[in-house]
């Protein structure tokens, strides 16, 4: 960046002022006069600031120029100081050759490319090393640059040193290499640059490309290993500002360029490309200095919090269906997607001419290996690569072919090739798209054996998936404004076909072998690959994206060449592709009911396999830790309920023989304790042995016994249970109102979430109540200390030992993000969903105990509680109770249920969050 593009520079820094004030300033007042010159400064690098930051709101896209300006600003300041330190502090009038010094700007500073808070990175370099003259300067220069509040990185060195050091550590020839003159000693600067030319660079290319290259990898495996994670760090994330600059960095050190513009002439860029190059990087520099402005610190990750912040300050404005928040990070996404294809680019090029240099010396010198041809295209050192730059153009369906037969050979997509395909991208029209023959192709590559995930990947980095598929174009870089989503919608959609390749596979069996099994057994496969690409096709519309999608599905489906019959179960999956996880997750599955209306929908065998397999790969898409074996095990319970009643056309036992089977399958659990059946087991309703596996049933049993022979009138149990992925407390105590919000509450001061709840009670008037706990990361709570105050938590609670209200209020909310998002609580009544309870579904905020919250006000409408199944979906959850009156009867009447919903709104309202932190 050269200084001279920053327009008027004068108003953001006049240095010729400002270092007359400070002669003024020790004219008149000599050594004393440093707090003025001090404040002098200050006021200068303030009202710079307040210039740029002012040009930025002027121009809220200029990154290249407020960047180069803070770079311009610090330059002056820095010069400034320079110069008043060695004529009035340490003048030397005869300076011997030792007593020189040259202010060498590196890193970010170097570049040119400074943020508003950015460090200051300086090498001070001296011909040797005892130049006490040359510290003196340099200590006196970092005391006025502390002074100013400049956070500085500095190192001082000899020349010698210096070369020395850079040829041992990557990190400090990498500062080198982007190394600008600021001020001080010319001369020594050239000598420093020239000695680093021929002593350090030369001959060691290679493996600096290595070396930045293995970097590269490690930091995005550190920052997720997706250009596509919702909450991207715009300087060191995949596809932001460090990407870019790996590129310069390794052009400058192979081709010895001195700007990012000069990849050009040595071929590793096109102009275009390199437009491409300087748009991104000016957006994302941008972006970077309204993070910046905004928070008035280094803060280079976009949070939700800030995403909303920045969008407005660049100007990006609400559109039907997108809000400007998602339109800014669908802009930020593309920038990055772009990116990460110049790299593909650049890196190719580095990676060829480094194996031509290799081909050119020894025995192999004039030996180049010979390309066989694969249906016109040449294939050599694994890649396939278009024979011609106009290959495309001649037949633009090969646009389309050549990732097929990447895809089914197992090769890759030739560098120059995916130049090709990118730059021809555009002659994808409507009559390639209605062409039979390119959308053969496609359905090959979608439901590819070999690898589709990868192919589809660098079909979408090329443009090509996008122009082919408009629809998919769409959601292209779009991000879901939520705490749940991980990845843009594109990028979950490549993951949830790689997933369902790997299924396939049988990679994946330990963690979903229905899945597995079933994608054997399906009457068409190219379905579940076309589900799977269609499901959320209409994301970002303006309206249901399930209802759109299977809009959008009955149009695409013919295309791809399926039949009626395929293409209507690929409408009908894209519609109800949230049916399963919404019935097994908010639903309780021993209700008869729950399954009745779960299989009048689902209606065939087909459907239902095909579902399992697509809400499997869905959730498991959204990103790591959200498929967990509790998840799994319910969706096998309902596939297993629903399957059941499909192929027999009734459940196989009725209610009386379902309770006999339990009650046997109990008794061979119990083992030498069977007695404990006989004794109690008549103590529990027919709807407690329904709804409990028998494994817990067994334990309840034995815990029930204890509570009554040994431990009076309180047993607390907790059992790990891995194959839950959470562990089971049992709660055994004499019934009375308000005992499921109480231990509910206990559960949470001890760490706990309750990801599901079963409350019974026995003939008797004893409780007995199962709750699955995880700890905050969803894990099981495992340790001995932490299962010991879970049960001291719950006694506590019990016992009335512990003021519950005050204490769950002052507990953090462990996603405190989640205030970046507006969740208006909502709840909702359904008196058909189950034969016997109302059910109560409640959506809201996830925040600290708001299960307890919601239980009292249950309680205090006077509702019993028999079971609850809880939901979080990142910031949101959705929390659903099975209850009845105190009569046992459902709740009806508009009146009654009104109330009960205004005391749910405020149990899950921000408001009532305040009101309890302050009570």
């Amino acid at each position: 960046m050269n200084q001279q593009r920053i327009p008027h520079q004068r108003e953001v820094i006049d240095r010729r002022a400002l270092a007359d004030d400070i002669a003024g300033l020790v004219a008149a007042k000599g050594a004393g006069a440093r707090p003025e010159i001090v404040a002098a400064l200050k006021a200068a690098l303030e009202a710079g600031r307040a210039e740029l930051d002012r040009r930025l709101e002027e121009k809220p896209s200029a990154g290249h120029e407020i960047t180069g300006g803070h770079s311009f600003l610090i330059d002056q300041i820095v010069r400034t100081i320079h110069d008043h330190v060695i004529a009035d502090v340490y003048p030397a009038i005869n300076r011997s050759t030792a007593e020189r010094l040259t202010l060498v700007a590196v890193g970010g500073y170097g570049r040119a490319e400074m943020a508003p808070h950015s460090d200051v990175d300086i090498a001070f370099i001296h011909p040797t090393r005892q130049a006490q003259w040359c510290e003196q300067v340099i200590e006196a220069m970092l005391y006025y640059l502390w002074d100013l509040g400049l956070k500085v990185g500095h190192s001082s060195r000899s020349v010698d040193d210096t070369i020395r050091m850079a040829k041992s550590d990557l990190t400090i020839r990498t500062a080198l290499l982007e190394g600008r003159y600021i001020w001080g000693d010319q001369d020594l600067y050239d000598e420093v640059s020239r000695r680093f030319a021929d002593e350090v660079v030369k001959g060691t290319e290679k493996q600096f490309v290595t070396d930045k290259l293995e970097e590269r990898n490690a930091r995005h495996k550190r920052m997720g290993d997706s250009r596509y994670v919702v909450e991207p760090n715009v300087k060191d994330g995949k596809g932001g500002l460090r990407d870019l600059q790996t590129l310069y960095w390794i052009g400058k050190y192979i081709h010895k360029v001195r700007v990012a513009a000069d990849l050009v002439e040595v071929g590793l860029f096109t102009a275009a490309e390199y437009r491409s190059f300087r748009r991104a990087e000016g957006f994302m520099l941008a972006v970077r200095c309204h993070l910046h402005t905004i928070t008035g610190r280094a803060e280079d990750r976009l949070t939700f919090d800030l995403q909303r912040a920045v969008a407005a300050r660049m100007n990006f404005a609400d559109r039907p269906g997108k809000s400007a928040v998602e339109r800014f990070m669908q802009f930020y996404f593309l920038q990055a997607k772009r990116v990460g294809a110049l790299t593909g680019v650049f890196l190719a090029h580095i990676d060829e001419q480094f194996a031509r240099s290799r081909a050119r010396k020894g025995l192999l010198a004039s030996f180049t290996p010979r390309a066989r041809e694969l249906k016109g295209y040449r294939v050599y050192g694994g890649r396939i690569a278009a024979p011609g730059d106009d290959w495309f153009a001649k037949d633009p369906v090969r646009l389309i072919e050549v990732f097929q037969l990447a895809e089914a050979n197992g090769l890759e997509v030739h560098p120059e090739t995916m130049r090709q395909a990118s730059r021809d991208s555009g002659l994808i029209r409507g009559a390639v798209r209605d062409d039979p023959r390119a959308n053969a192709l496609f359905l090959d590559l979608l439901a590819g054996r070999n690898d589709p995930e990868t192919v589809l990947r660098w079909m979408n980095e090329a443009g090509v998936f996008g122009r082919f598929v408009p629809d998919f174009g769409r959601v292209n870089a779009q991000m879901q404004f939520d705490m749940y989503h991980h990845y843009t919608v594109d990028e979950h959609t490549i993951r949830a076909i790689g997933l369902l390749s790997r299924i396939e596979k049988g990679e994946l069996t330990a963690d979903h072998p229905r899945s597995a099994r079933l994608i054997h057994e399906v009457a068409s496969r190219r379905v579940a690959y076309v589900a799977a690409l269609l499901h959320d096709i209409a994301k970002g519309r303006g309206g249901d994206h399930s209802v759109l999608g299977g809009d959008v599905a009955e149009e695409l489906c013919p295309r791809f060449g399926l039949d009626e019959g395929e293409t209507a179960l690929v409408a009908w999956l894209v519609r109800q592709h949230l049916l399963m996880s919404r019935t097994a997750f908010k639903r309780d599955l021993t209700d008869p009911k729950t399954i009745e209306d779960f299989v009048s929908e689902v209606q065939g065998l087909e459907r239902l396999r095909h579902l399992m397999i697509l809400t499997a790969i869905d959730i498991r898409a959204v990103g790591p830790g959200t498929w967990n074996s509790w998840k799994g095990q319910l969706l096998g319970e309902l596939y297993d309920s629903a399957e059941e009643r499909l192929r027999l056309g009734h459940m196989s036992h009725g209610r009386k023989e379902r309770v006999a089977a339990k009650k046997e399958a109990v008794r061979e659990k119990l083992g030498d304790k069977a007695g404990l059946l006989k004794l109690y087991g008549d103590r529990f309703d027919d709807s407690y042995w329904i709804a409990e596996a028998e494994d817990i049933a067994a334990l309840n049993l034995v815990h029930y016994g204890l509570s009554h022979e040994e431990q009076g009138n309180l047993s607390v149990h907790c059992e790990v249970y891995p194959s839950r992925g959470a562990t089971l407390v049992t709660v055994i105590a004499a019934d009375h109102p308000g005992l499921f919000y109480r231990i509910a509450g206990g559960i949470h001061l001890a760490g706990g979430n309750i990801i599901d709840a079963r409350i019974h009670t026995t003939r008797t008037g004893w409780a007995v109540d199962n709750f699955l706990v995880q700890d905050p990361h969803g894990r099981p709570f495992a340790e001995a200390a932490q299962l010991e105050r879970l049960k001291a938590s719950i006694a506590d609670a019990l016992a009335n030992r512990t003021a519950l209200v005050p204490q769950l209020a002052k507990r953090p909310l462990p996603h405190s993000r989640a205030k970046a998002f507006d969740v208006r609580p909502v709840v909702s009544f359904d008196n058909q969903a189950s034969g016997r309870f109302t059910v109560i579904e409640v959506n809201a905020r996830d925040r600290a105990a708001l299960l307890n919250r919601l239980a009292r006000a249950l309680f205090e409408n006077r509702l019993v509680v028999h079971s609850a199944h809880i939901t979080n979906y990142g910031e949101r959850a959705a929390d659903t109770f099975y209850v009845t009156d105190l009569t046992g009867g459902k709740v009806t009447g508009s009146a009654r249920l009104k109330a009960i919903e205004l005391a749910l709104l405020a149990a899950a309202s921000d408001e009532r969050q305040a009101e309890l932190e302050n009570a």
